[in-house]
């Protein structure tokens, strides 16, 4: 049984994030939804139909790696399958984050995976996002297409959709979404003003040499 503490924390935090989504933009309606692993392995998310700004605790809902629910009056949003996909490929994700960030999904919507290699602090934190192709909500088709990203990346674009984000706590995915959209809309600005550019090869090399980073295969 997960420790009541720990479960009353992470449903506090999942409001909180809920809100930044929604204070940020990143989220319009009832769009969206929020995840984390509870102590015990069952998955605490946010249900369907609810804004996330408007989140409160008890709202929230608790199921297994099934999906099946544990505990909760609510119902899910069908898309924690996604959800659930991503925690099945790599047990050391924590949460997962789903959202509409306007210029993130702009690039969802035109098919163009992000690569942010104009900021050395991109190079370090999130060099590429790349693309899961097209699939239908609410569908087996969606988990299978982000799950061969979940262990080489840290963020996916959904294809017409949204975004998609994970890491071992709330805070982590939360602020991969933040850095996506950053992302998304600074290369926005720089091809309006024609302006687009990378680092050079020996920059990044030099940046991924001094934190540490191995040059991807």
């Amino acid at each position: 049984m997960a420790d009541d503490r720990d479960e009353a924390g992470l449903r506090a935090e999942v409001c909180q994030i809920g809100r930044a989504l929604w204070q940020r933009g990143m989220v319009a309606a009832n769009d969206g939804n929020i995840s984390a692993r509870l102590p015990d392995g069952t998955i605490l998310c946010t249900p369907t139909g609810v804004s996330k700004g408007f989140l409160t605790p008890e709202m929230l809902t608790v199921v297994g790696l099934d999906g099946a629910v544990v505990r909760g009056s609510r119902r899910p949003s069908t898309e924690v399958r996604m959800h659930l996909r991503v925690y099945a490929e790599d047990p050391a994700v924590g949460a997962v984050v789903h959202a509409h960030p306007v210029h993130a999904t702009a690039f969802a919507i035109k098919g163009e995976p992000l690569v942010g290699l104009m900021m050395p602090e991109s190079v370090v934190a999130m060099p590429e996002v790349p693309l899961a192709p097209y699939a239908t909500p609410s569908t087996h088709e969606v988990p299978d297409s982000v799950a061969p990203f979940v262990r080489t990346h840290t963020a996916c674009l959904l294809e017409h959709h949204g975004a998609l984000t994970w890491g071992p706590d709330l805070m982590t995915a939360y602020l991969a979404m933040e850095r996506l959209e950053y992302t998304a809309q600074l290369t926005t600005i720089v091809r309006a003003i024609g302006g687009e550019r990378g680092l050079s090869t020996d920059r990044i090399a030099e940046v991924r040499r001094i934190f540490g980073i191995a040059a991807p295969r």
